[in-house]
């Protein structure tokens, strides 16, 4: 059952009699393994404001850097992951891969239980949740090959849309099952909130019991049947043209995990480049954007040097590297994806650390640590951001594909560079605010609108993409764009966590905008202009 031998979607007997069954039986364990995925990629944005909320003995900094590490970890191994079916099989991948997803998991349900837990383990299993993020390249590769290509933007997009709701799941399932013992003894002892925190239904008072370890513990809830699902659910297709010349499952699992050590170990690597000594880094400083193009040329010098197939078939998949428009679109899909999944890492934490405390002048010195007994749970409010990026990016689709992609990207940008101009005059106004909740409103529309925006141009990047590029390399471009872009659950955190301890964190919104200007500029340049290239209004 686990192999198919003859696999040929493109034929309508075949499709009718017993291809349509397959192919949306494999879909239908996709979606749930890949929304825990990005489930336990992200769930250190909603971890680290109930740590706060605890009185962890960290620094707001620090815990900045658990969602930045793994952002930068999960990004990175997109890379090997890109080429798991076809060396591995895809029921081999993406049993394999969810399954390591229980690891990170349960590592953090049992961390969580002890507020004296190092930093350095919470940033090991920070590190190890980036499993849940390159899961992403492999799933949607699996997933393709399954259904035929009139088909396959709808499979597609149901896969990465219901997969990317991982994050709003995560941000409301982690808040409401911390509220109780679920797991009995398993659950660990309560701890007692010095802050207040929150829910979807409601806002908890400070004095109320909470069991973060659930955050860790809950998604074993899912993983535990996905384990089983897909190991007895799901097909390798090993046909010429998708998986030719899988070993046994053993030999692939040996081979996913190679691949993904060498993402592990170079991220990691990177990481301690960069990272304070405070933070178990080795305190030289190196910059976070040369951090991004070290760890990105190793990840692939390292991979190409591979032996036999692994090789050969990188090789094949290094072409689109030679064509302009690779970059141009790494660029431009980064302003989108890599938006959206950076906002929603960073997010929670943002609102709890601007809205949730008073600052105020002590002894002519500007303080930020005094709680705020009015501010807005962030836990309440996160996840409607993500909700609306994912719900909106297929009308992003559609909407291209009746006036064009770049036209929708172009404006999406421009809405961008505005609603994050305006988010970052609200931040500072707050931030410098005792009373910094009479400016949360305008600045969590503004975020709205920016979620929204991200969304229906990530959406127009697919068309722009498909118009551009062959066919043989709209695949390896769309891999390779997706992995370039999730480096913005690293960045975005990472940068905000720096001026947020510089304590201008409106600095990073401005950034970010005057990136989406450049993204204008060539957005423009390449894809609007009627004498370019590519004319794709």
């Amino acid at each position: 059952m686990s192999d198919l031998h003859k696999w040929d979607p493109e034929d309508p007997d075949f499709w009718e009699k017993e291809g349509k069954k397959i192919a949306n039986r494999n879909l239908w364990i996709s979606i749930p393994s890949l929304l825990a995925g990005f489930a336990v990629w992200l769930y250190w944005g909603i971890i680290t404001v109930q740590m706060l909320n605890l009185g962890f003995p960290f620094a707001k900094a620090e815990l900045f850097t658990l969602m930045a590490i793994a952002g930068l970890t999960g990004a990175t191994l997109r890379i090997p992951s890109s080429f798991f079916i076809r060396l591995c099989g895809g029921r081999n991948t993406i049993f394999f891969t969810t399954a390591l997803l229980m690891i990170p998991a349960v590592g953090a349900g049992f961390a969580l239980q002890n507020p004296d837990t190092p930093l350095w383990q919470f940033q090991l299993l920070a590190l190890l949740s980036g499993f849940g993020g390159g899961n992403f390249a492999s799933s949607m590769s699996n997933i393709s090959f399954f259904f035929p290509k009139k088909q396959q933007g709808l499979a597609l997009g149901m896969n990465a849309g219901l997969g990317n709701f991982g994050v709003t799941t995560m941000q409301i399932v982690v808040p409401l099952f911390m509220t109780f013992a679920a797991f009995g003894a398993f659950s660990g002892d309560p701890m007692t909130l010095i802050n207040a925190s929150g829910t979807l239904i409601g806002k908890i008072p400070a004095g109320t019991e909470s069991y973060i370890s659930n955050a860790g513990f809950v998604w074993l809830l899912l993983l535990v049947p996905l384990f089983f699902l897909s190991w007895f659910g799901m097909n390798n297709i090993r046909t010429p043209d998708v998986s030719p010349n899988i070993g046994n499952p053993l030999t692939s699992f040996a081979l996913i995990t190679v691949m993904l050590s060498i993402g592990l170990v170079v991220a990691a690597f990177g990481l301690w480049l960069m990272l304070p000594e405070t933070a178990n880094g080795s305190g030289f400083g190196v910059p976070k954007e040369v951090v991004l193009v070290l760890v990105v040329t190793a990840t692939v010098v390292i991979l190409k040097m591979l032996p036999g197939s692994i090789g050969e078939s990188l090789t094949r998949q290094y072409q689109i590297f030679n064509n302009k428009h690779t970059w141009v679109m790494s660029v431009i899909y980064t302003m989108t994806f890599g938006s959206f999944i950076g906002f929603a890492a960073s997010f929670p934490l943002a609102i709890k650390v601007i809205f949730g405390y008073s600052h105020v002048m002590v002894d002519g010195v500007m303080t930020h640590n005094t709680i705020n007994p009015n501010g807005p749970s962030a836990l309440m409010y996160a996840w409607m951001g993500p909700f609306i990026g994912a719900l909106i990016r297929p009308l992003g689709g559609w909407i291209s594909d009746k006036v064009g992609g770049a036209l929708v990207t172009q404006i999406c940008s421009i809405v961008m560079i505005g609603s994050a101009l305006g988010a970052a005059y609200y931040m500072q106004a707050a931030y410098q605010s005792a009373t910094p909740e009479e400016f949360f409103i305008q600045f969590f529309v503004l975020f709205l609108i920016l979620f929204a925006a991200t969304g229906i141009g990530n959406g127009s990047t697919f068309r722009t993409i498909a118009q551009v590029f062959p066919k043989e390399q709209a695949g390896p471009v769309l891999g390779w764009t997706s992995a370039v872009a999730a480096y913005g659950a690293f960045y975005i955190p990472k940068v905000i966590g720096e001026q947020i301890q510089a304590t201008t964190p409106e600095v990073a919104l401005i950034g970010f905008a005057v990136f989406y200007g450049v993204c204008v500029l060539i957005n423009y340049w390449f894809y609007l202009r009627k004498d370019g290239e590519f004319y794709n209004p």
